[in-house]
């Protein structure tokens, strides 16, 4: 389960303040306790009963101009776009029989998949009863993440049920806490600190199946690994050749699989046989075995 942050009763705060606040110190969002300290700071705005309706209507006021940067749909109102450290949103949770559900279904709101994040927030029940979540635990050398393929074992052990409970804080430990997220009983909004860094978009995040204890997906795709697709199916024989140097010397595993997922059927059977067998030495094992079932070894 995500770590319970203690917040005592305290004054409420400004978004202005929370700001303020996560700028004055250097805290790094990789260091878990440095995180959690920032909860007693979410906890502050959360006990601001206005803040969140004045930025709605300003925003409805504006045809949403604030929104520019968010990139996660009509589920967030993003309250500060990423800027180093952290980005700071509201998210909202309809109940499964509200209108929103009915028209479109529990998808655009990760209702019953199974995922963990590839970065650590932290979150305060706003408004409402708040979401449920199905919590899993699993085995540490699976953190820090690394690359994992589908249909490999997660090693998930089930921990409990229980809801986001208003203005209790959590931290979600990333690449740690697996989680099914189900709908509140009632509409229900939480406010996040999320951590940001510039690795983040290569440390992958995951779908799981929990009936067979699995990795069912890789959910998270960096620009690049569409553009080498690009590159490679349209761009001749630079883009082949790029393509091939990537998947053999790119610095991320996930990378290097992309580009050699991209040459099937683009190579001639000698260049790709050659290229396969180079790929099959591949640092990472994964990457590794799936070129050696290529090869049929």
């Amino acid at each position: 389960m995500p770590r319970l942050i203690d917040t005592p009763a305290d004054r409420a705060i400004t978004l202005d303040e929370l700001v303020d606040a996560l700028d004055a110190d250097p805290w790094d969002p990789r260091d878990e306790d440095a995180f959690a300290a920032r909860g007693i700071w979410l906890a502050r705005l959360a006990r601001n009963r206005r803040f969140l309706a004045d930025m709605a209507i300003a925003e409805l006021e504006t045809r949403f101009a604030g929104q520019a940067r968010n990139s996660y749909g009509a589920q967030v109102l993003m309250l500060r776009p990423p800027g180093g450290r952290y980005a700071l949103r509201a998210a909202f949770w309809p109940a499964r029989d509200d209108a929103v559900v009915r028209a479109a279904g529990t998808a655009p709101f990760f209702y019953d998949l199974p995922h963990d994040h590839n970065f650590s927030f932290l979150t305060v029940g706003y408004l409402g009863p708040g979401y449920w979540s199905d919590y899993y635990l699993f085995d540490d050398t699976f953190g820090g993440g690394a690359h994992r393929v589908a249909g490999e074992r997660a090693g998930l052990a089930f921990d409990r049920r229980a809801r986001l409970e208003p203005r209790q804080v959590m931290l979600y430990r990333a690449h740690r806490d697996v989680h099914v997220q189900h709908p509140p009983d009632r509409f229900s909004v939480s406010l996040n600190i999320l951590g940001h860094d510039r690795a983040q978009p290569w440390r992958t995040q995951y779908r799981f199946d929990t009936a067979s204890d699995t990795i069912a997906q890789a959910m998270t795709v960096t620009p690049s690994e569409a553009l080498v697709t690009i590159a490679a199916h349209l761009g001749g024989d630079d883009g082949t050749g790029l393509a091939q140097e990537i998947a053999l010397h790119h610095p991320h595993p996930r990378m290097r699989a992309t580009a050699l997922a991209a040459l099937d059927d683009l190579l001639s059977p000698a260049a790709a046989r050659r290229l396969v067998e180079r790929a099959a030495d591949d640092r990472d094992p994964r990457n590794a075995t799936a070129a050696r079932a290529l090869l049929g070894d």
